[in-house]
C-alpha cells in the first residue's frame, strides 16, 4: 500500500454542463462522482444518499446499517492526515464506502479486507467509479485465517457483530454466523492486538467487541456520531 497522490476527478466543463446546471443537479440523484467527491472535499459530509447511489440497489437499502457514515469518514480522514498516517487496513470493509470516501478526503492509502466475494467486487467497482484505485484496493479474506496485512492503522466498524444478530438483521446468509464464529474472531483479534507492533493505530466505530489492552492509549475521540469514534495507539509491549 504505497502512498500515491490524491486523485482529483475532473472532466472538461462541456461534459458536465454549466455551473448553474451542476448546482441544480447537485441536489438530485443525478449528481456525478466528481461532484460528490468535490462536495466531500469542500466539507459537505451529509450527502450519504448521493454517495450510496453508486452502490447496487440492494446495498443502498442497507447502507445506513452496515457502512460507515460519510461524517465518520471525514473525521477519520482529518485524524489520519493530522497524524501523518499513510496506510490503513479496514477489517470487514463491506462495499468499500469507508475506504473510498476517506481516500477522497485524505492522503492515506487503504486496503479493505472483506470475506464476501460479491462485496469485494462491488468495492473495487466503487473505487474505480471515484478514480481512487491507485490508493484503494480490496482483498477477499476472513480475519483470523491469516495475519492482517501490515499497515500503520487498522479500522474496525464492529465487524464481528453481525454474526450475533437475529437472522433478519443479517446482510445475507452466505457466510457463517453464530456464537461459535463470534468467539473465534474475538480471540483472533485479541491475539493480534497483543502481537501488533508498538506504534500501531487502531480506529474503532461502535467498538470492537472487546476492550483494547492497556498497551493501547486512546488519543482521539468523537462522541457526536450515533456511535463513538475512537483512535488508539499502542504505546508499549505488554507482557
Amino acid at each position: 500500500m504505497n502512498e500515491a497522490p490524491t486523485t482529483k476527478l475532473t472532466l472538461p466543463p462541456a461534459v458536465y454542463g454549466s455551473s448553474t446546471e451542476r448546482a441544480a443537479r447537485a441536489g438530485t440523484s443525478q449528481s456525478l462522482p466528481w461532484e460528490v467527491a468535490e462536495a466531500l472535499r469542500s466539507g459537505d459530509h451529509g450527502c450519504d444518499r448521493q454517495f450510496d447511489r453508486f452502490l447496487p440497489l440492494r446495498l443502498q437499502a442497507v447502507s445506513a446499517r452496515y457502512w460507515s457514515p460519510l461524517r465518520v469518514a471525514a473525521r477519520a480522514a482529518a485524524w489520519l492526515d493530522e497524524l501523518d498516517i499513510r496506510t490503513l487496513v479496514d477489517i470487514g470493509s463491506g462495499a468499500g464506502k469507508f475506504c473510498v470516501a476517506t481516500a477522497l478526503m485524505s492522503r492515506c492509502a487503504f486496503l479493505g479486507v472483506e470475506h464476501r466475494k460479491d462485496l469485494v467486487a462491488t468495492a473495487r467497482a466503487l473505487a474505480a467509479v471515484f478514480g481512487v484505485q491507485s490508493r484503494v484496493s480490496f482483498v477477499e479474506e476472513t480475519f483470523g485465517d491469516t495475519p492482517p496485512p501490515a499497515a500503520e492503522c487498522y479500522y474496525f466498524y464492529n465487524p464481528f457483530l453481525e454474526g450475533m444478530l437475529e437472522p433478519e438483521a443479517w446482510l445475507d446468509d452466505r457466510v457463517e454466523h453464530g456464537e461459535r464464529r463470534y468467539d473465534r474472531e474475538l480471540l483472533a483479534v485479541e491475539d493480534w492486538l497483543g502481537r501488533a507492533p508498538v506504534g500501531t493505530y487502531v480506529l474503532t466505530y461502535n467498538g470492537l467487541g472487546i476492550d483494547l489492552p492497556l498497551a493501547y492509549r486512546e488519543i482521539r475521540t468523537d462522541r457526536t456520531f450515533p456511535c463513538n469514534l475512537r483512535l488508539y495507539r499502542k504505546t508499549f509491549e505488554q507482557r
